[in-house]
């Protein structure tokens, strides 16, 4: 096996995990003070990868556009992880993620539409099929609470600011390293997410000891992706490298049914699995 394949796999994996350690750590926690707890460990890790590759230099070479779109990217950034925990509080794994993940699909159009790149028909077809996975993955009456009703909502919204976060890195960041540009774009999302705890005044009960490691674990897991992912872009291609990231979501699931007991009706392994061949349809196709 070769290693960038090795890296691939480790990204999704580390992914995964992320996922699942944050619908723990957030159980009895503030949706944004658990963002703004486990974006701090990102922050950490994040700057740990610039340092590692020895790219920290390249932060007086900003130009002021770039600046602007990597404000733009981080803000973007914020706004998808707070609409994303709030979402996994308020829904079970195994509906929230798809739609998260949709922001694939979301921004091949987008980029289709404003970065006018081609889209041949076989994309096309991964993007149908990954967009009737998750519209067969989707059973909204699953949570009839009140609040629960509203998961939905900032599912979609996680995944439309996800989708941003990709064109504006492809539009203004392309003259830096990823991995500056990822630390700076979190060092932007650390006071958005500050912001947004003490904005909101509510008054939460103290976070437990087991909500505190579960977020760190979540923390520490997203970091370990983003190095393993950024390891892999650096020795194999892109086109092979993204597909294997994303299909992380298969892995989560997986964790999802082991250790959050949550189930999935026949409807949902058909959507995963037309999710599944969606996204690995451009990859076959183009090797």
């Amino acid at each position: 096996m070769e290693l960038w394949l090795l890296y691939a796999v480790g990204a999704a994996v580390f992914a995964s995990l992320s996922t699942i350690l944050a619908k723990i750590g957030i159980k009895d926690v503030d949706s944004h003070l658990a963002t703004a707890i486990r974006t701090m460990v990102v922050l950490v890790f994040a700057w740990i990868m610039v340092f590692v590759s020895g790219v920290q230099g390249g932060i007086f070479y900003i130009t002021s556009r770039t600046w602007v779109f990597l404000v733009l990217s981080g803000l973007a950034t914020g706004a998808s992880w707070l609409c994303f925990f709030r979402a996994l509080q308020l829904g079970d794994v195994n509906k929230v993620v798809p739609i998260d993940k949709s922001s694939t699909i979301l921004t091949m159009m987008l980029a289709f539409i404003f970065l006018r790149e081609p889209v041949g028909v076989f994309t096309v077809a991964g993007m149908v099929l990954m967009g009737i996975g998750t519209w067969l993955m989707l059973e909204f009456k699953s949570n009839s609470t009140a609040n629960g009703r509203w998961w939905p909502i900032y599912a979609i919204l996680a995944a439309v600011f996800a989708s941003l976060v990709a064109i504006f890195g492809k539009i203004g960041v392309a003259d830096i390293d990823a991995s500056l540009w990822t630390a700076i774009r979190t060092v932007v999302v650390v006071p958005l997410s500050w912001t947004m705890v003490f904005f909101t005044k509510k008054k939460t009960p103290a976070v437990r000891l087991r909500s505190w490691v579960f977020l760190v674990l979540s923390g520490v897991a997203t970091g370990g992706s983003w190095l393993f992912f950024y390891h892999a872009l650096q020795i194999g291609n892109a086109s092979l490298v993204v597909p294997i990231d994303k299909l992380s979501i298969v892995l989560t699931m997986g964790f999802a049914f082991l250790f959050l007991k949550e189930r999935f009706s026949k409807r949902s392994v058909i959507g995963l699995v037309l999710l599944t061949v969606g996204t690995l349809l451009p990859l076959f196709i183009s090797y």
